[in-house]
């Protein structure tokens, strides 16, 4: 699958990016493809925040994680501050999309190699 990229300023896949792949790949109309999208991260998300980590087969795991508080600092300052107890998302890749993104590297590899 090839995305290209309209904008010169980012580089990312956009959920805009992806309504418009679901229209045009699959025939949903526009606003169905959007509203699709949209309840797909609602989702995820509201999983997350319940707790339960998100796993999507071949690509990978969402997960919350609780960090405790602890002592840090104002870089400019060196002012000692409090940091917070607080919830993160970690995301770990599953060894199919580990493996994917290693394959497409590996024609670069061999035009190294041979230097």
């Amino acid at each position: 699958m090839e995305i290209t990229v309209e904008s010169l300023e980012t580089q990312a896949l956009t959920k805009a990016q992806l309504a418009e792949l679901l229209f045009e790949r699959i025939g949903l109309n526009k606003r169905e493809a959007k509203d699709m999208v949209d309840a797909f991260f609602e989702l995820i998300v509201d999983h997350l925040i319940e707790g339960q980590d998100v796993k999507i087969s071949g690509f990978g795991n969402f997960q919350i994680r609780t960090k405790a508080p602890r002592p840090g600092r104002n870089p400019r300052t060196g002012e000692a501050i409090p940091i917070g107890a607080r919830r993160v998302v970690t995301f770990h890749a599953s060894h199919k999309l580990k493996d994917q993104i290693q394959d497409d590297l590996a024609p670069l590899d061999s035009e190294w190699s041979d230097a």
